[in-house]
């Protein structure tokens, strides 16, 4: 590598560590972020709303999700890291700070009743896929307290949305639907169709904090 190469790769680089440590210091608004989520709540805020791409499923509960969470979703469709040509042009359309805001909104507003700390034990084959996924790992006791809140919550969500989220994960290179996640995508590949669908619909049946929200 020239000197001129190397001095321009360094820059850009640090261009970017600086753009990441602006980003992770910025603190949301909810009351700002209220005043910017029309974008959001034409699919996020309907009863039932189905999304018809990649294929048909009900678009995911945010409210009551981690507002680090949201933040790093939405930059993740913003550089393409997520590919999903609606969700990259709204996040484009945001700036950092109104990434933040909308996560803060969206934070605040989920469920109030804390679920039960004790469920039932999942189905023997679920649990096994579970445990070898080391997914609690990450996202916490009942799948409703992620060990880091840049980690989802899981539970209540809904499943053909989970569904469609890990078979995403599974193709990450592909131009249109794939989520270029390295630990997602080790986890999602071994999975056959039908032990994602069964994990999809275990995780969607735990009481959870997420709920649909306008």
């Amino acid at each position: 590598m020239s000197l001129k190469s190397l001095v321009l790769t360094t820059s850009l680089l640090a261009g970017a560590l600086v753009q990441m440590s602006h980003a992770q210091d910025l603190k949301g608004d909810a009351q700002a972020g209220e005043k910017k989520i029309a974008m959001c709540i034409g699919c996020h805020g309907i009863p039932g709303y189905q999304a018809s791409f990649p294929e048909v499923h009900k678009v995911p509960m945010i409210s009551g999700q981690g507002a680090k969470y949201i933040f790093n979703a939405l930059q993740a469709y913003k550089s393409g890291e997520r590919k999903h040509p609606t969700m990259r042009s709204i996040a484009q359309g945001l700036s950092d700070q109104d990434a933040a805001d909308v996560a803060a909104y969206y934070e605040m507003h989920g469920k109030t009743t804390p679920a039960p700390e004790q469920l039932a034990p999942p189905p023997a084959v679920v649990a096994e896929l579970l445990n070898k996924g080391g997914c609690a790992g990450c996202h916490g006791a009942n799948f409703n307290k992620p060990l880091d809140p840049s980690y989802p919550k899981l539970a209540g969500q809904n499943a053909d949305y989970l569904y469609v989220a890990l078979k995403s994960y599974q193709d990450g290179a592909h131009t249109t639907w794939g989520r270029n996640n390295a630990i997602m995508g080790g986890m999602a590949k071994p999975l056959s169709k039908t032990e994602i669908k069964d994990i999809a619909a275990y995780l969607s049946s735990l009481p959870g904090s997420l709920v649909l929200r306008k």
